[in-house]
């Protein structure tokens, strides 16, 4: 609603604008569109997991206390059918993939106690959302884990995503800073005014 609001007095200003200098269009042209540049495709993924691990622990200093849990680790836990992956990305993010049976942080809050004695693990993309979501439910006397370099570690270590017709290749990784996806997938981005408005 924010977004309609802000179009119906921006275009007709921009409109004016570009009739005077075709340059601005180029501008707003890039600003609005989804990124879809590929990323580092230079990179193998062992060079891209090792990237992935190196942003996390940077984050990891944000939360040095809450307790993580490897994608590896996640995936052995998952064969005792006690996994519950919590999601703490944004609706448009879940909807191009999740990580199995995962569900919404909202779904999560609306009654942790259904889920006690569970291994609670929340991801984000890279786990910095996750990391901050964990300490908040540690407040709350709510212990969770934090996976480990998040969705993209996940599918880097051979971890598999699904949308609503199954498995998928797709996985949304936020912005291009963070597009560090394993061969054979395909990121999907925010463009600028998703990010900020």
């Amino acid at each position: 609603m924010k977004t309609n609001f802000l179009l119906k007095i921006v275009n007709p200003i921009l409109a004016v604008v570009f009739l005077y200098n075709k340059y601005y269009l180029w501008i707003l042209f890039a600003l609005l569109i989804p990124q879809s540049v590929l990323g580092d495709s230079d990179l193998t993924d062992a060079e891209k997991k090792e990237i992935v691990y190196e942003m996390y622990e940077g984050y990891k200093k944000e939360f040095p206390l809450v307790k993580d849990m490897s994608p590896r680790q996640a995936m052995q836990q998952m064969e005792t059918g006690q996994v519950l992956f919590i999601d703490t990305r944004k609706p448009s993010e879940m909807k191009v993939s999740m990580l199995p049976g995962a569900i919404s942080k909202e779904a999560f809050l609306k009654d942790p106690s259904k889920y006690k004695g569970w291994t609670s693990i929340a991801y984000c993309t890279i786990s910095y959302r996750s990391g901050n979501f964990a300490v908040k439910m540690s407040n709350k006397g709510i212990d969770i884990y934090n996976l480990k370099g998040g969705l993209l570690a996940w599918v880097l270590e051979g971890g598999k995503v699904y949308d609503t017709n199954g498995e998928t290749k797709r996985a949304h990784v936020y912005g291009k800073k963070w597009n560090y996806l394993p061969r054979g997938y395909e990121p999907v981005f925010f463009s600028f005014f998703e990010k900020y408005f």
